[in-house]
C-alpha cells in the first residue's frame, strides 16, 4: 500500500476536495514504468481538476504531472530504462500515435490523448506509472526540486512561446507571472527578446526584474510599448481584450491555459483589426518537451521554488490560488516517512 491524495468530491479549495488515503501501489502495464515519486510540482491545472473547472475524467483521480522520481519497476514491453533511473513525467501521458494528427507531428491534437493526473493517477502520492514512451530523461545538474516546475510550466511555457510568434528581438507580454510565466520569461530573455509582465502580485512583478524583465505593471495597464507578441497565463477572459490591444499590428496572442473564464465581446476595430491574431495552445508534443529541457539546460532557465512536503499537498494548491507565493511551488515526497499499511 501507498500514501496519495485523490480527488474525493471536486468543489473549492477552501472547502478541502482533496482527501489523504491508502491504496494500492500501482502495477506498471505491459508498456509502462513504476515511478517512485520524490518531488512534484504543483500546477494551475492541479487546482482546475480539484475545483471542478475541468470534468471528471477519473473518479478519485490523484492530481500531479511534474513527477521527478526513479524507476522501481517496469513492464514486460518496456526496454531502455532500468531500475533506479532518474525519468520525469509530464502533462501528455498517452496518445494512439495513428490518426491524422499524430502522423503530422501535432499529437497534442489527438483526439485519444490522455493526460496526467486527469485521466490516470498522478504524482501526489508515492508511486505513480507512465508509458516508457512518454517519460523524459531529466538532465543530471538539475536537482529534483528545481527539475519538477519544467516538466509543464515550462514545456507548456515554450509551447505557447512558439505560439506566439515571437520574432528574433521582438518585444513580448506576459500576462500573469507564476510558474509557466517566470521560465518562459527566462528563456525568451535568453534568446534577446525585450519582456514586459503585467501581473497584479507585486511579489511576482519583483521577481519579473530580478529575472530582466525590462517593465512590470498591474494586470489591466498598459506597456510601455507596442507588443509583437504577447502570452495569457492567468486564466482570466478580461484580459484578452487588454491583451489585444497592447499589440502592435501584426502582433499575435497565445492563450496559455487549459482553462478560461469567459471571453468579453471584442471590439474588431480596436482589438482585431490590422490583422492580429489570437491563437490557444493546446498541451505540448514530446518534441516540444525534450527541446525545452535542452534549451533550458543550455541557457540555465531555473524555477524559484517553494518547498512543500507532499502531504501538504492541499495546503499548497490553497496558497497557489489565493497567489500566495511567486515563481512554482514543489511538493517533495515525505509520505515515507509514514507507517504503511501490510
Amino acid at each position: 500500500m501507498m500514501h496519495a491524495w485523490e480527488v474525493a468530491r471536486p468543489g473549492p479549495i477552501e472547502q478541502g476536495p482533496l482527501r489523504f488515503v491508502e491504496k494500492p501501489v500501482p502495477s506498471p502495464g505491459p508498456d509502462e514504468i513504476l515511478v517512485h515519486v520524490r518531488a512534484c510540482g504543483v500546477c494551475r491545472t492541479d487546482l482546475h481538476v480539484s475545483e471542478g473547472d475541468l470534468p471528471v475524467r477519473r473518479p478519485g483521480v490523484t492530481p500531479g504531472h511534474e513527477v521527478v522520481g526513479v524507476v522501481a519497476g517496469t513492464g514486460d514491453a518496456v526496454d531502455g530504462f532500468a531500475l533506479g533511473d532518474r525519468v520525469g513525467v509530464a502533462w501528455l501521458r498517452r496518445t494512439d500515435g495513428t490518426c491524422a494528427y499524430c502522423a503530422r507531428g501535432a499529437e497534442n491534437l489527438c483526439p485519444a490523448s490522455e493526460y496526467t493526473g486527469w485521466d490516470a493517477d498522478g504524482g501526489y502520492a508515492e508511486y505513480t506509472t507512465v508509458p516508457a514512451a512518454f517519460a523524459y530523461r531529466l538532465p543530471a545538474d538539475l536537482d529534483d526540486v528545481a527539475a519538477a516546475p519544467l516538466l509543464c510550466a515550462g514545456i507548456i511555457g515554450y509551447r505557447a512561446l512558439l505560439r506566439a510568434g515571437l520574432t528574433p528581438g521582438g518585444r513580448l507580454g506576459l500576462y500573469g507571472f507564476g510558474g509557466s510565466a517566470h521560465l518562459c520569461a527566462q528563456l525568451a530573455l535568453a534568446q534577446g527578446a525585450t519582456v514586459h509582465v503585467l501581473t497584479r502580485d507585486a511579489a511576482s512583478r519583483r521577481l519579473a526584474l530580478e529575472l530582466g524583465a525590462t517593465s512590470a505593471r498591474g494586470a489591466y495597464d498598459e506597456p510601455p510599448e507596442p507588443l509583437d507578441s504577447a502570452i495569457l497565463f492567468a486564466p482570466v477572459g478580461d484580459l484578452v481584450p487588454v491583451a489585444l490591444r497592447a499589440l502592435d499590428r501584426g502582433g499575435i496572442l497565445a492563450v496559455a491555459g487549459i482553462h478560461l473564464s469567459d471571453v468579453p465581446v471584442l471590439h474588431y476595430e480596436r482589438e482585431l483589426f490590422y490583422e492580429k491574431e489570437l491563437r490557444s495552445v493546446t498541451s505540448n508534443t514530446r518534441r516540444d518537451g525534450r527541446d525545452f529541457l535542452a534549451l533550458a539546460a543550455r541557457h540555465g532557465v531555473r524555477a524559484t521554488t517553494h518547498p512543500y512536503s507532499l502531504s501538504r499537498a492541499q495546503d499548497a494548491l490553497r496558497d497557489l490560488k489565493a497567489g500566495r507565493f511567486d515563481g512554482a511551488a514543489v511538493l517533495v515526497n515525505d509520505l515515507n516517512d509514514l507507517p504503511p499499511s501490510a
